[in-house]
């Protein structure tokens, strides 16, 4: 079992909110006592996610939220995120940036140019903005941590995922160089492969597979906690949920 690090007073700010993993690492942070700024699109399941917060803050006292409405291709809009954040808190202390899409599964040569480039916009330069953007808040924490989501398909060289796959090689790059800029300080930066998990884009990229012989994005999303511990010493490595252990690079499923 996954011990649940006290994060009360901690500021997080999560991305893909509304569903799947990002949903319950939100849920999940605010349980374990953190302000959760949640960032998504859809209003609808920001609101969701609002609500089980509340109830679960009646119930034990903890955890709140902000619902922050935002399309990730918005680049000004994520700059006026940090801005934000800055005025109301003067710092950040997690950031979990987990938006992401797939695009399409197809010949390399085949991938519409406009399909190629929304998979680059929203899974790498949002990635890039937001890091700039929240960078500075993050190293005000005494205790930053910052976790990338990443797949092993940046690895595997997977026919027909050429898109994805470097767009999550990409991001890796970004994340490690990061973790290496600030390896002196108290921000830890680290990537998180989930694996197979019962989501959307694992039944749009596999669409026989039974989804009831994958982890519901729960239990993918309490491995995370374990990234944003305050007592937390790995940086610039990539945590695999399928092994749970952390890996110089993900290994082909």
């Amino acid at each position: 079992m996954i011990a649940t690090p006290d994060l009360t007073g901690r500021i997080a700010v999560v991305t893909g909110a509304s569903r799947g993993i990002g949903y319950f690492v939100a849920r999940q942070l605010a349980a374990a006592g953190a302000h959760v700024v949640a960032v998504a699109r859809t209003v609808g399941g920001l609101e969701d996610l609002d609500d089980e917060i509340k109830a679960e803050h009646a119930r034990t006292g903890k955890g709140a939220a902000t619902l922050v409405p935002l399309d990730l291709t918005d680049m000004p809009a994520i700059d006026r995120l940090g801005g934000a954040i800055n005025d109301r808190w003067q710092k950040l202390d997690i950031l979990v940036a987990n938006a992401a899409m797939l695009g399409v599964i197809s010949p390399i040569g085949h991938v519409e140019a406009k399909t190629f480039e929304k998979v680059i916009t929203v899974n790498v330069t949002s990635t890039w903005r937001l890091i700039r953007s929240l960078d500075p808040l993050l190293r005000n924490s005494d205790a930053g941590r910052a976790v990338v989501m990443t797949s092993s398909a940046a690895h595997s060289g997977r026919a027909f995922w050429a898109p994805y796959a470097a767009s999550k090689a990409a991001v890796e790059a970004l994340a490690r160089s990061w973790a290496d800029e600030t390896r002196n300080m108290a921000l830890r930066v680290n990537a998180f492969d989930p694996g197979g998990t019962r989501t959307a884009m694992r039944a749009l990229a596999i669409p026989g597979e039974n989804p009831e012989t994958l982890p519901h994005p729960s239990e993918t999303a309490a491995h995370i906690m374990r990234l944003v511990d305050p007592a937390l010493t790995e940086t610039g490595k990539i945590y695999q949920v399928r092994t749970g252990r952390f890996v110089a690079h993900s290994l082909p499923e």
